[in-house]
């Protein structure tokens, strides 16, 4: 069992909500990327580590805004293998990637695989990889010991539920709208179903992400799933502040918020 494992399953055995935070490579800026990053890792269980990409489809305005700055700063995939390398000197929490597929092609699925799992990543998650598709990319990811993260959607058909159940490892991140990232006040009317579908297909531990962005909605999530993932109010904390030492201070005040809220289910 990996790190990815052994945190849900720990856990579960103090009768807990996994709490997944995150951070991007590269925003707000090199170096002040580290520091956020480690912001969020003091209250999270596991840290998701976003990779910026120039055509983010799954991601709403806030997270796409934190990509431009993260692009214009040199962030990327190698910052974030960089960053990934850092913390894991430090911490022994689970890391995962967040990348687009295109990242990983144009660096070669193989070479991606070996510099994650040498950088002490233990999982990916590629919103736009369908398991459908991921057959080609599954054997060099997991011949490296990393955890493949798919996403399923209250728009998914139980096929399609069904063949993530089939492929995912670590946990599935469950989307609890049907749009982008971001701010939210109420979740997809069928998340539960969705929610309900997973379970009868899989033991792998549930995360909702999505639209996690107050103690109301952080408790609601995990009182249905296993674990939640909190992104785009954490970074939006920086987005606001005036300055880099209060945006880190609010950032880390609003995750420590949230995770509180998942903690208390």
């Amino acid at each position: 069992m990996g790190r990815l494992g052994i945190a849900f399953a720990a856990a579960a055995a103090a009768k807990k909500k996994v709490y997944i935070g995150y951070a991007m490579a590269g925003f707000p800026d090199l170096g002040a990327d580290l520091e956020l990053a480690r912001a969020v890792l003091e209250s999270a269980d596991i840290l998701e580590l976003g990779v910026p990409f120039s055509d983010p489809i799954a991601d709403g305005i806030v997270l796409q805004r934190c990509a431009e700055k993260a692009l214009a700063a040199g962030g990327g995939l190698a910052r974030a293998m960089e960053l990934a390398e850092r913390l894991r000197r430090e911490t022994e929490k689970p890391l995962v990637l967040m990348s687009y597929l295109n990242p990983l092609l144009a660096l070669g699925v193989d070479s991606f695989a070996h510099r994650a799992r040498t950088a002490g990543v233990d999982g990916v998650v590629i919103p736009d990889l369908p398991p459908e598709e991921a057959p080609a990319l599954l054997p060099a990811l997991r011949g490296a010991g990393l955890d493949v993260v798919f996403l399923a959607a209250p728009t998914s058909t139980p096929r399609r539920l069904r063949a993530i159940a089939k492929e995912a490892s670590g946990f599935i991140y469950v989307v609890s709208v049907a749009g982008v990232t971001g701010e939210r006040q109420v979740f997809d009317a069928r998340l539960v179903s969705t929610v309900r579908e997973l379970r009868a297909a899989c033991r792998t531990p549930l995360a909702i992400g999505f639209g996690v962005s107050s103690p109301e909605t952080a408790r609601e999530a995990a009182a249905l799933a296993d674990g939640v993932v909190v992104a785009s109010t954490v970074l939006k904390a920086v987005l606001e502040a005036a300055d880099g030492p209060s945006g880190m201070k609010a950032a880390r005040e609003r995750s420590v918020l949230l995770s509180t809220a998942v903690r208390e289910v």
